[in-house]
């Protein structure tokens, strides 16, 4: 076996092709788009990449036949925050079932990344935010995967614990049919809410759209950047993700709460676009796009994916979480097709969201993503993530 970094346009096309090969019988694996795995490494598209921040290699057998693909990288925003030493991440992990080629990818990354005074990784994880790409599925493999979610074989799980690799925290996904009754206690605490007129919600409107950019990137730094690992959001990052979205907001899915006034709150769902774009083939060229008009035309589109919540924390306990889902619920069962819903990437270490869920009347994980943690010092004591025990909600 011979590994090889990504150094030409020829590599790359390679490095977004080896998994069509890898999964290519496979019932369930949705290709991603080739752009979104581009732009993670483009200096030009991603805030963080860095020309010396990211490397990529591809994994090559005695007859040159790809079996295996990795990329590290340095995130300089988190990798010494609410950590006892410098930690980096590793992700776009695909491999052949054998642990050795897993060992020398692992590897591979793991000598880069000691060469620039890194003591840890994580992985499989993003070169950015938390809401793409993060997390080994080890449940739910036989469920499709949402947008810019990580899906891999099963035997994944073995290759990372093998090499010593152990849980940091796990993210769960949770399914509901829209129209499913919620708790009586869950109205009630919404109710709460409703009947203070010094509370109002907005629904986002497109013509708005920096007005609203703005209002997520407030409530989300107060809401999220506690979290061990979650960096602050800048007023660019904002707007990339906002601007990622345009194209498929709707307006009944996606709503802002506000207290006198001011944003508190955000839930946005949007529709969940694998289901167009697992047509297309990794391109969203003239015939994606024609899929993808299709699909908003004809509202074929049946399943909405909840992609961030917020609420800042003196709002905790007061029943906001409840109202805000209330009021995008009631709109989305009267104004829209859509029949089932997917929370995704709810982390073990946020009770909050997990009692949030669990009063909707959903218990039942449809998936499960583990970020997983590698001390090179094995000698050093391994902590898993903190649970955050100031966000838990009292409601």
């Amino acid at each position: 076996m011979t590994i090889e970094p990504v150094l030409n346009d020829a590599h790359k096309n390679q490095f977004l092709e080896y998994p069509l090969k890898l999964y290519k019988d496979h019932d369930y694996w949705i290709r991603p788009l080739d752009k979104d795995i581009s732009n993670v490494f483009d200096v030009q598209k991603n805030p963080i990449a860095k020309e010396d921040n990211f490397m990529r290699w591809l994994l090559f057998d005695t007859d040159r036949k790809i079996i295996g693909r990795i990329a590290a990288f340095i995130n300089p925003k988190t990798k010494n925050k609410h950590n006892d030493y410098p930690v980096a991440g590793i992700g776009f992990f695909e491999c052949i079932n054998d642990q050795l080629a897993a060992n020398l990818l692992f590897d591979t990354a793991k000598e880069w990344l000691k060469t620039h005074k890194i003591e840890a990784m994580e992985g499989p994880i993003n070169f950015g935010n938390r809401d793409k790409w993060w997390g080994l599925l080890v449940a739910g493999f036989d469920k499709e995967p949402n947008y810019l979610a990580n899906y891999n074989f099963p035997y994944y799980q073995d290759l990372f614990e093998n090499y010593g690799f152990k849980c940091y925290f796990n993210q769960f996904s949770f399914s509901r049919v829209i129209k499913d009754s919620v708790t009586p206690e869950y109205e009630k605490n919404a109710a709460r809410v409703f009947n203070n007129p010094d509370f109002s919600f907005q629904h986002i409107q497109i013509k708005n759209l920096p007005k609203y950019t703005e209002e997520f990137r407030v409530v989300y730094n107060k809401a999220w950047v506690g979290h061990m690992g979650v960096s602050e959001m800048n007023p660019s990052q904002a707007k990339s993700i906002i601007d990622s979205l345009k194209p498929v907001f709707d307006k009944h899915t996606s709503w802002f709460a506000y207290y006198k006034g001011k944003p508190i709150a955000f839930f946005i769902a949007v529709p969940e676009v694998n289901q167009v774009f697992k047509k297309v083939n990794g391109k969203l060229n003239l015939l994606g796009k024609y899929h993808f008009i299709k699909s908003k035309l004809f509202k074929t589109n049946k399943k909405l994916m909840g992609i961030i919540f917020g609420v800042i924390p003196e709002f905790d306990g007061q029943g906001v979480t409840q109202a805000i889902s209330l009021k995008a619920k009631k709109q989305i069962e009267t104004k829209t097709n859509y029949q089932t819903f997917e929370f995704q990437g709810i982390g073990d270490f946020n009770p909050a969201m997990l009692k949030f869920v669990a009063k909707l009347g959903v218990r039942d994980k449809s998936k499960i993503h583990t970020t997983y943690r590698y001390l090179f010092n094995q000698n050093q004591t391994f902590k898993r993530m903190p649970i955050k025990s100031k966000f838990v909600q009292n409601d």
